[in-house]
């Protein structure tokens, strides 16, 4: 855990004070978004590129074998020079069902109502409305 949270630090640019790690995971994918508090926004920033989804890998691989033994669901901040992890599992969450809600409950929880921040699109990208 001590090396997610470095890596975070890393990705942020040193001060990882703020940073919330959002993750869900299930046998053979990973979904992370990294959150930073920075007053009066929350930026997001890009975990793809990083080094979290190896890290999360080996520590979710750690865990006992069998169903429901291992987390399904990872939320990791960063307060001060400490951290705090906690750890939702199978019979608690479903991930195998997508639903952004979860990550933007989590994310609610944790900074209230501060606009989070992302990057603006890629050049030529489009947005696809129903």
């Amino acid at each position: 855990m001590n090396e997610i949270g470095q890596e975070l630090a890393e990705t942020v640019g040193g001060d990882a004070n703020g940073v919330f790690l959002y993750v869900e995971i299930g046998e053979g994918w990973v979904d992370t978004s990294i959150f930073k508090d920075e007053g009066n926004v929350v930026r997001w920033y890009d975990p793809r590129k990083t080094n979290l989804a190896d890290l999360l890998w080996e520590a979710w691989y750690l865990e006992p074998d069998g169903p429901n033994m291992r987390w399904s669901v990872l939320e990791y901040a960063i307060q001060g020079k400490k951290f705090h992890v906690s750890m939702k599992y199978p019979e608690e969450v479903n991930v195998e069902i997508i639903d952004d809600e979860r990550r933007e409950a989590a994310l609610r929880a944790r900074f209230g109502d501060k606009p989070v921040v992302y990057p603006p699109p890629p050049k030529g990208a489009f947005e696809l409305k129903p």
